[in-house]
Order: C-alpha cells, then structure tokens, then sequence
C-alpha cells in the first residue's frame, strides 16, 4: 500500500515532495487526506519548504526519484518500488503482496 511504503521509505530517511497538477481546495485537500494517514511532506509544489516561486522559474522539481502514476508502463507495485529504492532491506510485512489499488 502506498501510505505504508510512504511511511516506510520517510522512517529511512526519505524526504517524500508531493509535485501535483493539483491547486487551491484541492491541493490542500489532498495534502490533509495525506496527513491523515501518517504523510507530512518535505514540501509541496516546490523543491524545499522554504523556497517562494517566481513567475519566471522552472517548475521542475529536484529529485533523485520520481514516483509517477503515469510513467510509461505504469507504476509498479508499492512493493517493487520499495525494492527498488532500498534493494539491502527486507520489504516489511505490511508492503508484501498487496496491490496498488488496496
């Protein structure tokens, strides 16, 4: 599941940037949804909490990893991604074998 990926991947140290074509309401909709089950983000819409966008930057965020639901070929497993991501770890109980729209 992705709240317990999430979770699992932010104890390890990850700073999770939640980057969404989302505005307004529903930004901070998403961002409350979120919250509720256990995700604080590092930042949103934006590569660092503190940063202010100007009309004339780039909105590209800065990552090492992109988790995208539209990635070409789809988006893997919540336990593929975890593997993927940290290849050493034992993937934790509450990610194995559950699938993405659980």
């Amino acid at each position: 599941m992705a709240f317990e990926t999430l979770s699992k991947l932010q104890a390890k140290g990850h700073r999770l940037i939640l980057w969404s074509h989302r505005a307004g309401q529903k930004l901070d909709d998403a961002v409350t949804f979120c919250l509720s089950n256990g995700i604080d983000f590092y930042a949103v819409n934006k590569n660092f909490p503190e940063e202010v966008w100007d009309e004339n930057d780039s909105r590209k965020i800065l990552a090492d990893i992109y988790i995208d639901d539209r990635n070409l070929g789809g988006i893997p497993s919540w336990e593929e991604i975890f593997k993927m991501i940290c290849p050493e770890e034992e993937i934790p109980q509450e990610i194995v074998k559950k699938s993405w729209w659980k």
